[in-house]
């Protein structure tokens, strides 16, 4: 007697991803990439530039040194904040100041609970208008007391305050000259140099010699 070979179903559909699933897919085919879900769509942004980063880099200077990285607090790059508002919805802040416990409010997919969160940053890219729209309203849903976004496409500095519903009512917006100080909500004083962070963060016009050969 021979045994016939087991033939698989044909046609029979793969089970329907959830959102989280397709994101964490799209994470390991674009390494590199940052994926979010906000309003219960996928946002996939470019790996930043090199301009982007030493921003980021400069910008961490000033809450380290006014002691936020220590025992009550922690300064962080790229972390998970879950968004209460979707039943996937997840965001990645460029910079965090956040609770020291953080990791004591894990929620999913590497993500944390809002509640520790003190300060989320964004430095704006070419995707600007979700660091300047949908975030401004994930993260007032999402309570948390402090957005500060570096807008480099107009040369402004943005600290939003006193989130309500899914709005900042305090929306104050910077201009090169001014120094800013951040509320005490923090844990410490912070005081920005508006002119100073965005020279960090700006991009170096194209052709410019950097006096390599």
């Amino acid at each position: 007697m021979s045994a016939a070979p087991a033939e698989q179903p044909h046609g029979e559909p793969e089970p329907e991803r959830t959102l989280l699933e397709e994101a964490n897919a799209l994470m390991e085919r674009l390494p590199g990439y940052r994926v979010e879900i906000i309003g219960g769509q996928i946002l996939v942004s470019p790996p930043a530039d090199g301009a982007h980063a030493r921003g980021l880099t400069d910008l961490m200077l000033p809450f380290l040194t006014a002691g936020l990285h220590g025992e009550q607090s922690k300064v962080l790059q790229a972390i998970g904040l879950w968004l209460p508002d979707g039943g996937e919805d997840y965001a990645v802040p460029d910079l965090s100041v956040v609770d020291a416990d953080f990791e004591d409010h894990l929620v999913e997919n590497n993500c944390y609970d809002p509640v520790t969160f003190r300060l989320v940053l964004e430095v704006t890219s070419s995707n600007y208008r979700t660091d300047l729209r949908t975030k401004v309203a994930a993260y007032a849903i999402a309570k948390v007391p402090v957005y500060v976004i570096v807008d480099r496409r107009h040369d402004r500095l943005h600290v939003l305050t006193d989130p309500v519903a899914d709005e900042y009512p305090t929306h104050r917006v910077h201009a090169p000259g001014e120094l800013v100080t951040l509320p005490e909500s923090l844990g410490a004083k912070v005081t920005l140099d508006v002119e100073a962070v965005l020279a960090a963060a700006r991009r170096k016009p194209e052709g410019e010699d950097d006096g390599k050969s």
